[in-house]
């Protein structure tokens, strides 16, 4: 197999592998900290406003969340949430960032410790019941990915 199908090989097992971690973390029974992040959760929100994922799943302190929907490239993993409420939401844990050299197939993922914090809470046109986040900001206390700044926002899909 030559080196770059090797690489190509490489790179969607990985992708697949953490779409399986990501699938079997949503079925696993609730973490400490409140980790609701299962297929029942947006049953359970208690009013609070929901993080809606790729898949438009809502979701509230997820273990892992994908920034990058797609293709993968920047994902947000062991995430511990410290507050989570009507407002805003807090975490730590990492961004896992591909570094696309010399280009993002035959890339490498860096992880980047991160204070992941949610806010702008608003009615989710895609179901008016529930409230989610709409900006996202990485606080990047250490390293960080080459071109980003020490605090990173973003809008959130609706």
């Amino acid at each position: 197999m030559g080196r770059h199908t090797m690489r190509t090989a490489v790179a969607f097992c990985a992708a697949g592998l953490l779409a399986a971690s990501a699938g079997t973390a949503s079925a696993a029974p609730a973490a400490p900290h409140g980790n609701t992040d299962s297929p029942h959760a947006e049953k359970r929100t208690n009013g609070q406003p929901v993080l809606v994922d790729c898949l438009s799943k809502p979701r509230q302190r997820p273990g892992a969340f994908i920034l990058a929907c797609g293709d993968g490239n920047s994902v947000l993993s062991a995430l511990r949430w410290s507050q989570w409420n009507d407002q805003s939401a807090t975490a730590r844990g990492f961004n896992l960032v591909n570094d696309c050299k010399p280009y993002c197939a035959a890339g490498r993922f860096h992880d980047y410790p991160v204070i992941v914090r949610l806010d702008g809470p608003a009615s989710w046109k895609k179901r008016p019941e529930l409230r989610h986040f709409t900006r996202l900001s990485l606080e990047f206390p250490a390293a960080r990915p080459e071109g980003a700044a020490r605090v990173e926002t973003y809008p959130l899909w609706d």
